[in-house]
């Protein structure tokens, strides 16, 4: 319900905050019955774009002009890659590098995350097609914290230019310290919620939200509530500032 003008939503100049009581949805060029929510794109001011699709059953996701990252948040997905099929369920993953043909269709109804940046190359061996569970990648704790625990989805090696993880926080667990850094950040809130710092404003965030974070805004996070707090974040990474 639309309460006079009020929302949660904040665009600023270092970040946002988007909640799903102002998303607006419309079909990409080359969708069939989907449509994606675009979050966050070079139009304001980013170096990638990020989308929730949300499929009908059969709907397809268009072509991809770059590299492209799947999460899928509902549903079932099918890949079509490397004349091969692979199925992703729930909190599976795939990674397209730039100009890799692929198609990717819901076998039911579906949601799924879609990263999408152009690509900069390292001068070194080249980005390849790969897949996977985040159910099955092991937690690492950050900085020895066991109640924060960081799942890589991408190869930390250079030849990848960006890093998805997924970071969950038991109740009261918080960031061990404010971050600012020359990376850009990418933030869908997947479970719980808690309070985030950006910049100098604090927001309370749930579940749904997207959160995108300019280079050298100061950020941090605290879980609050009786469940863990989880989101999926994406960042530049692996490439020389100047390059």
């Amino acid at each position: 319900m639309h309460h006079l003008g009020h929302t949660r939503s904040s665009f600023q100049a270092s970040h946002c905050l988007l909640t799903p009581d102002t998303f607006v949805r419309a079909p990409l060029p080359g969708m069939k019955d989907a449509t994606a929510v675009v979050h966050m794109s070079p139009a304001a001011g980013a170096a990638f774009t990020q989308y929730t699709a949300e499929f009908e059953a059969g709907g397809i996701l268009g072509d991809a002009h770059s590299q492209r990252f799947v999460f899928v948040l509902e549903g079932e997905m099918l890949v079509e890659a490397l004349s091969q099929e692979y199925r992703l369920g729930r909190n599976g993953y795939a990674y397209f590098p730039s100009r890799e043909r692929h198609r990717v269709s819901a076998i039911g109804v579906a949601r799924a995350v879609v990263i999408e940046k152009p690509y900069r190359s390292a001068g070194g061996q080249a980005t390849g097609f790969l897949f996977g569970d985040e159910g099955a990648i092991a937690g690492q704790p950050l900085m020895d914290d066991d109640a924060l625990q960081v799942r890589t989805l991408l190869p930390q090696d250079t030849c990848f230019d960006m890093a998805v993880n997924t970071m969950t926080f038991q109740p009261g667990a918080s960031l061990p310290m404010v971050e600012s850094h020359f990376m850009e950040h990418g933030l869908l809130m997947l479970e719980g919620g808690g309070i985030y710092r950006l910049g100098e404003n604090w927001y309370p965030v749930t579940a749904g939200d997207f959160i995108w974070m300019a280079p050298y805004c100061p950020q941090w996070f605290g879980a609050i509530g009786k469940t863990p707090a989880k989101y999926l974040i994406y960042k530049d990474w692996n490439r020389h500032p100047l390059s």
